[in-house]
């Protein structure tokens, strides 16, 4: 086999095969539709990362406080800081379809309201049941906003959701486990 048909198979191969020597740590950003790779203003993304901030604090308060009342504050105020966020997030949908940027089906006024609802009821049922709803509800509309409308989302916008949803949940989640450290119900 002469050098060029070996070289051009490589590449070949190569192209196929391209995302195993990538590295998983690289790779964890990307996705189908590339929202890794779009930047962002920097103003805008830090202020998305500081959003996450209050539950940082709550999921330390729980952990690290020691009267019972302080610790019980600290779940509530990450229970409604986690209601906030995600009505949020469904907030931006609403005043999409308001702008006419994003098509209002009966399906994603009802996705929207059922994000605040969703976030009204952990709030409601509170404690660590309350922290786990917000949890799913935080990952569920992710992953509508993902499947349903990514195509019909700026990429920026997914990018960054996906972060900030991702560190809102596992807070969210360690803050429930930590409750139940702390014997908080």
């Amino acid at each position: 086999m002469p050098r060029e048909a070996c070289l051009r198979c490589a590449a070949i191969v190569k192209s196929r095969t391209w995302w195993r020597h990538r590295g998983m740590i690289r790779d964890v950003g990307l996705t189908k539709n590339d929202t890794g790779t779009a930047q962002l203003n920097t103003l805008v993304e830090r202020a998305g990362y500081l959003a996450v901030l209050p539950l940082v604090l709550c999921l330390a308060a729980v952990g690290l406080l020691p009267d019972y009342a302080w610790q019980e504050l600290a779940q509530r105020a990450a229970l409604a800081w986690g209601a906030v966020l995600l009505t949020a997030a469904a907030a931006v949908h609403w005043g999409l379809a308001l702008a006419g940027q994003l098509p209002s089906t009966r399906a994603r006024i009802a996705a929207v309201f059922a994000a605040a609802l969703a976030g009204a009821a952990g709030v409601v049922v509170g404690g660590q049941r309350g922290l786990a709803l917000l949890v799913v509800a935080h990952g569920g509309f992710w992953l509508y906003e993902k499947h349903a409308l990514g195509e019909l989302l700026p990429a920026t916008h997914l990018a960054l959701r996906r972060q900030v949803t991702f560190a809102t949940c596992m807070l969210l989640a360690l803050t429930m486990f930590v409750s139940d450290t702390a014997g908080l119900s």
